[in-house]
């Protein structure tokens, strides 16, 4: 008999008894083993045993708030996507999130088909991300397998956001990309700007990029945005 695949996990980090039992009881019911947390130290506690394959987490939360707790989630995984609940609607608020390294957002009330739409694209973006195998350009290596990034031979930090900015890049080399295919493809063009995706080539460039000032690689196509040069001959 074929072995059953396994069911994915996600951890439920909300204080409101009503919204967490509620998305217990809704995600349990769409085939998802769920766990659940009331505050950000129990949540890291969960999200180190139980090691989930989403995160959904509210910003507002008793103790350290979601923008604390999503640092220090980061600081220990980089590869598992994270959607914040929130109740704010402050763009500053959004943004900060984004860079911190969330891959999206969902302002309560939010509609149980809404959420579970961008569940699961973000589990597929997370999919995609994982499957492949080793890419390279210039002194940079990428296993897409294993979410990493090395550079010299030393492994290079990324967000689950950063990497699939570059992943997007690998997958289209010597083509002119506008910013707003970027957010399209990238960010879903939900809760970004143009601004954000500056700020994330500005990260890749110094991160990647032998002189980030006189970018190589990831070059400023003025008036539409980048083109991945992979090419590019090292000095």
């Amino acid at each position: 008999m074929p072995v059953p695949s396994p069911r994915l996990r996600i951890l439920i980090v909300e204080d409101d008894a009503s919204i967490r039992e509620g998305l217990d009881l809704n995600l349990g019911l769409e085939g998802y083993e769920t766990v659940c947390a009331p505050d950000g130290d129990r949540a890291i506690e969960a999200f180190q045993r139980q090691r989930p394959d989403l995160v959904l987490l509210d910003v507002m939360l008793p103790g350290r708030n979601g923008f604390e707790v999503l640092r220090d989630l980061r600081a220990r995984r980089k590869d598992v996507p994270v959607i914040l609940l929130t109740a704010r609607i402050d763009e500053a608020d959004k943004v900060l999130g984004l860079e911190l390294g969330a891959d999206d957002y969902v302002t309560k009330p939010f509609g149980l088909g809404e959420l579970r739409a961008r569940i699961r694209a973000a589990l597929r973006r997370a999919s995609i991300q994982a499957d492949g195998n080793v890419g390279a350009f210039g002194d940079v290596e990428i296993d897409r397998s294993s979410h990493r990034v090395r550079r010299l031979g030393s492994e290079v930090p990324m967000t689950a956001r950063e990497f699939s900015l570059l992943v997007h890049f690998l997958d289209h080399p010597e083509r002119v990309l506008s910013r707003e295919a970027l957010l399209r493809r990238v960010w879903g063009l939900e809760h970004a700007t143009l601004r954000t995706v500056d700020n994330f080539v500005m990260r890749l460039r110094s991160k990647l990029e032998p002189d980030p000032d006189t970018p190589r690689y990831f070059v400023t196509v003025r008036g539409v945005g980048y083109r991945f040069t992979p090419s590019a001959s090292p000095e």
